[in-house]
């Protein structure tokens, strides 16, 4: 649905963006994070073919966005990450406006607001003043109005900036159900922990440059060097420690932190299923038997270390 080849823009002599190479599907959820100035605007202005690259291609849906920007807007949802919407209008006038602009008439134009509204959870305050909409209600409003074409891309530049937990969390269960509709999501975000749950996909950009552009789950591979599981048992952790210390061939150190056993597994072991059994098969029952997560704010954080003194 999108994909870039060496997609770069200057401004005299200073990189905006530069060699950005992207392939996002049907159905991907792409977090882009980066420090403000690091190219993510600059990238979904030209995908959203409001800015032209000073050289380089991106196709959207297999259109180019030199050849066919036209198309590309018709299939194409940007919202910025500021926009402005008019104070004496009610929610579901601002919505039929816009409609209206995308050419959709009738007793559809009405029909179509309302499901958007409905989609967002907005239909509460279809009659209420846009001026009187909190800043978490404004970004849904925003949002359904990008829907309202029925486009198969969403460019969201920073649609959780500025909202409380509550609404983080609407807008983060919004985006997910438009995910799993198929459309093609790029979102951009400093709020990294949240992007892990959210997104399939995360790239990571600095100065212009894609540093990382993976899998989340790749991602997170490439920063754990091995797997660490928790464990609990009921009755003698010491023994439980012993015996997984004994399992040389998957495991290479075991502590105890007040009663949970910290297994730290070797270099290059993926599968510890036959660990269970083995406590089971010693007489020990799981209270807990887990692996620990690594979230994508400390991924982010190691494959960025160094990266700002870069020249």
């Amino acid at each position: 649905m999108i994909q870039t080849r060496d997609l770069t823009k200057k401004y005299g002599e200073l990189f905006a963006i530069r060699s950005i190479e992207l392939d996002l599907a049907a159905g991907d959820l792409f977090g882009f994070i980066g420090p403000n100035g690091a190219g993510k605007t600059t990238t979904m202005r030209i995908l959203a073919t409001l800015l032209d690259p000073t050289y380089g291609e991106a196709y959207v849906c297999g259109h180019s966005i030199h050849k066919a920007p036209k198309e590309i807007r018709r299939l194409v949802g940007y919202m910025p990450d500021f926009f402005g919407v008019y104070d004496d209008m009610k929610v579901i006038e601002y919505l039929e406006f816009f409609a209206a602009a995308y050419r959709i008439r009738g007793p559809q134009r009405r029909q179509v607001c309302n499901e958007k509204l409905d989609l967002v959870d907005l239909d509460f305050k279809r009659d209420a003043y846009a001026n009187t909409l909190s800043r978490g209600q404004t970004q849904r409003l925003g949002l359904a109005r990008v829907l309202l074409h029925e486009p198969q891309v969403l460019l969201l530049d920073e649609p959780l900036s500025g909202l409380d937990p509550r609404a983080r969390i609407e807008m983060r269960a919004v985006l997910r159900r438009l995910g799993q509709q198929g459309k093609t999501i790029m979102v951009s975000s400093h709020i990294l922990p949240e992007l892990a749950d959210m997104c399939n996909k995360v790239g990571i950009i600095d100065r212009g440059v894609m540093n990382v552009n993976a899998t989340v789950a790749d991602v997170m591979k490439q920063v754990r060097e091995r797997i660490v599981l928790h464990v609990v048992v009921s009755g003698e952790a010491e023994r439980a420690a012993k015996l997984l210390e004994g399992c040389t061939d998957l495991v290479d150190r075991v502590t105890l932190d007040r009663g949970q056993i910290v297994v730290t597994l070797k270099q290059g072991i993926e599968d510890y299923s036959d660990l269970s059994p083995r406590l089971i098969q010693g007489g020990h029952k799981l209270k807990l038997f887990r692996e620990e997560e690594v979230n994508l704010e400390s991924a982010f954080m190691a494959l960025t270390k160094g990266l700002g003194q870069r020249v």
